[in-house]
């Protein structure tokens, strides 16, 4: 099951990809609105509605020299769906077969990597992170480089309520 679900993931972080890098700007998507540091977006794909939402770190801390964006993402796909998709776009790749680990206040959760994503292992991980990023203030997400580089990377949780109620009235989501 474990495996199916990071297959399943792998497929979509491509479609991820072009959301992540376009958090600033989105090209297709349309911004539904800014909440303090959550931005929600809609966007079309076909007959159907991708809703998500993102945020970058308040706070990184590394010693890397280079690094791409980095972007924090929860995200409803009605055509699969899913709801409430955990996402993590570090802006560089994570070393092969390592963990993310997302701490929220005292609940400590781990994500798989693939490529430069970190995903929640299961929608049960998902729904569980969303629920703590709805009741926290502050995320702590560490992970380690293809390189070795240790990272944290420190997001406030001001407005992820109003940004998740706002993909989910968007998506239809209750």
């Amino acid at each position: 099951m474990r495996n199916k679900i990071k297959n399943m993931k792998k497929i979509i972080s491509g479609l991820f990809l072009a959301l992540a890098l376009s958090v600033s700007t989105p090209v297709s998507a349309e911004l539904i609105d800014t909440f303090r540091d959550w931005s929600a977006f809609v966007e079309a794909e076909g007959a159907n509605k991708v809703c998500f939402m993102a945020s970058a770190p308040k706070k990184s801390k590394g010693k890397y020299t280079k690094r791409g964006d980095v972007n924090f993402m929860v995200t409803h796909r009605l055509s699969e769906k899913t709801r409430n998709v955990v996402n993590m776009d570090a802006g560089y790749a994570f070393r092969k077969d390592s963990e993310v680990t997302v701490t929220i206040a005292s609940r400590e959760f781990r994500m798989f990597t693939d490529g430069g994503f970190a995903w929640a292992y299961d929608s049960k991980t998902d729904q569980a992170l969303v629920k703590a990023m709805r009741a926290g203030s502050k995320m702590v997400v560490r992970g380690v480089s293809s390189r070795g580089t240790k990272t944290t990377d420190i997001y406030s949780l001001s407005g992820f309520i109003a940004a998740h109620n706002a993909i989910n009235k968007a998506c239809g989501v209750k």
